[in-house]
């Protein structure tokens, strides 16, 4: 499992922050300071789709003296991010800014994406924009959305204190709370795992067992390793999963939600059918979403593990 989960989705060297020309403020201050806590690289891609072709498909900018560095809009952050220690740069591409940002994750080692949102819009509009959903179904790595409800004081601290990590869906859980649980570690704050159990699905999930047997089972989620690390409280309860979570979230006074993407599509976008994209639009802090890509990769993983295992067992 360690293969699909990697040490720098924890503690970034490297973040990607994806900006139309004039960037979303709050996504850059989060990224600003994500970088500044962990002495990471920011680097700033902005994808337009040029019709003059005589530019170049790519231009860095960024840490030299060019004179026409300063031309672009996006060239002040870097002064920005140099005066609170981050080392920053502009890659500006022509192109589609979804396929020019996935691109760049396949080709450049990149550790987390960092995104802004605009504010929902009315029925039959992507309810995150069509370059994040994208982006969140499709991402390599985890996938930082800072959504147009986000209060501003929760990321202000540099040092996230406060985890929400959603266990509702059983795809992959494992992994999700494994990743969640690095986080806190990582920056010493206290891990929330909360599962909610749909009304329609009561009767299925409890004919054997009770919400305080299931509270009492979910610490097992988290590694070994890490349980001596991390404070861990959990959530068992009945209700709609989506607003259960942002209930939460704003009683707990979470710093970050990590959750998995499951159901994720452009179709679910549009429809309003994906969960995640109501969370991601009406967090009041930023969420940390594994694509359902990643989360495949690791099922994947898992079920060759377990067919292994049984073979040899069988054998013996």
């Amino acid at each position: 499992m360690s293969a699909i989960i990697k040490s720098g989705w924890s503690k970034p060297s490297n973040i990607l922050f994806a900006s139309e020309c004039s960037p979303n403020e709050k996504a850059l201050a989060f990224a600003l300071a994500e970088a500044a806590a962990f002495n990471a690289e920011l680097i700033i891609l902005h994808a337009c789709d040029c019709e003059d072709r005589d530019e170049p498909a790519e231009l860095t900018l960024g840490g030299h003296s060019d004179a026409t560095v300063h031309q672009h809009p996006l060239e002040s952050v870097v002064q920005r991010a140099a005066d609170i220690g981050v080392h920053c740069k502009i890659v500006v591409r022509r192109g589609v800014a979804a396929d020019q940002i996935l691109t760049f994750l396949r080709h450049r080692r990149v550790d987390r994406v960092v995104m802004g949102t605009h504010s929902p819009g009315p029925v039959g509009k992507l309810l995150v924009g069509s370059v994040a959903e994208a982006v969140i179904r499709n991402a390599t790595v985890p996938v930082c959305v800072v959504g147009p409800n986000v209060i501003e004081g929760t990321f202000r601290n540099p040092v996230t204190k406060k985890i929400l990590c959603d266990v509702s869906k059983p795809h992959a859980k494992e992994m999700v709370v494994n990743f969640a649980a690095k986080l806190a570690a990582e920056r010493n704050a206290g891990l929330i795992l909360q599962q909610v159990i749909p009304p329609q699905e009561r009767s299925l999930v409890l004919a054997d067992s009770s919400i305080q047997k299931i509270e009492a089972e979910l610490p097992t989620l988290v590694p070994s390793r890490l349980r001596s690390k991390v404070s861990v409280l959990t959530r068992v309860t009945l209700g709609d999963p989506i607003e259960e979570l942002l209930y939460q979230s704003r009683c707990q006074q979470a710093n970050l939600i990590v959750l998995g993407a499951q159901g994720a599509s452009h179709f679910a976008a549009v429809t309003h059918a994906a969960p995640v994209y109501k969370v991601l639009a009406y967090a009041p802090c930023p969420v940390i979403a594994v694509s359902p890509l990643v989360l495949g990769k690791f099922e994947a993983q898992r079920e060759t593990l377990c067919s292994t295992v049984n073979y040899i067992a069988g054998v013996i």
